[in-house]
């Protein structure tokens, strides 16, 4: 069962981005992931691969001393092989006593420091565009869009740099 009942699941479209953050003893968590509604096509397919991966792969990356350019530099590197593009719009943050701040994360080509030290906690998440990396906000003033109506996915996870590398505290699949 997908966990999710069968009359949300009538109306989702083709692919829902599903997005939870928490609240719990004075820290928040965040993470995300886009969902495929039935088979989905090869491109749908391909577009949640390429997110995930270049997510995980960004992630697997994460040290003490590495510049937080390697996150955007990694998944531009995925993006760009797939021939889709990178929401610029909307970037990673640092997270823990408050939902959005210090570091930015940057998930396209950047030159963007500091370096990692261990300790920080923060978000990975990028949206990746299968045609523009235009975004446009819709009336509710919530709900981000692709200018041209293309598909786009996003996979998110919460990190904290360790003194050996990098874990992850919102594990999900």
């Amino acid at each position: 069962s997908s966990g999710i009942n069968a009359g949300v699941r009538e109306k989702m479209e083709t692919s829902s981005v599903i997005d939870v953050s928490i609240f719990y003893k004075g820290v928040f968590g965040d993470c995300c992931s886009t969902v495929i509604v039935g088979e989905g096509d090869v491109t749908s397919r391909e577009l949640l691969a390429v997110t995930r991966d270049s997510t995980l792969d960004s992630i697997a990356k994460c040290r003490p001393g590495l510049s937080f350019s390697e996150i955007g530099n990694t998944i531009s590197e995925h993006a760009s092989k797939a021939s889709f593009s990178i929401c610029k719009e909307f970037i990673g943050h640092g997270i823990g006593s408050y939902f959005h701040g210090l570091p930015e994360v940057y998930h396209y080509t950047n030159r963007h420091g500091p370096t990692m030290r261990p300790g920080m906690v923060f978000t990975i998440e990028p949206i990746i565009m299968e045609g523009s990396d235009v975004m446009q906000i819709l009336a509710d003033g919530w709900t981000a869009v692709s200018a041209d109506s293309g598909r786009s996915a996003q996979f998110e996870h919460t990190i904290v740099i360790t003194d050996n590398g990098s874990e992850i505290l919102s594990p999900h699949r």
